[in-house]
């Protein structure tokens, strides 16, 4: 896989610095972080991810996100099956399927490149959307996770 041979490279070459703690290896891993998230969408865009309702999903794009005061990693997918019309999975079928997502391939993500995240958020769309921009004919589901114990557990408000 592409990324995992990305991933490789990144961790060798940052690994070479010998450097003050800070410092040239702290600037490497931002570089390399950035790299990554980056590559990470670019590289998943046209791979199917596995979900429990059999639906085709797939990882549009990783975003980190500072802005609510501390860092979320939101989690974009497109899963055209959400569709209001002519769709066949639901939303309590959808949500499973974020649940899922969340715990087994967002957690494990956070983990290989060492985030500490506050929030998890796994997004679902019928088609491609910017971030940030409303599109009131798409179909989305959005969920907002905490990571704990190894797990996903629903953010509370």
């Amino acid at each position: 896989m592409i990324l995992m041979r990305i991933i490789e490279l990144v961790r060798r070459d940052c690994a070479r610095f010998a450097a003050p703690a800070g410092g040239a290896l702290l600037w490497c891993r931002a570089f390399a972080l950035f790299f990554i998230v980056f590559a990470a969408a670019e590289v998943h865009a046209t791979e199917d991810v596995h979900v429990p309702s059999g639906q085709s999903v797939v990882l549009t794009e990783v975003l980190l996100d500072d802005q609510p005061g501390e860092t979320w990693a939101r989690f974009r997918f497109v899963a055209p099956e959400i569709a209001r019309e002519g769709g066949t999975v639901f939303a309590a079928t959808a949500m499973a399927d974020m649940d899922h997502l969340c715990s087994y391939l967002a957690l494990p993500y956070l983990d290989e490149f060492a985030l500490d995240v506050g929030r998890i958020v796994i997004s679902l769309s019928d088609r491609p959307t910017e971030f940030g921009t409303s599109e009131p004919d798409a179909t989305q589901f959005f969920e907002e996770y905490v990571a704990g114990d190894g797990q996903c557990d629903l953010a509370g408000y």
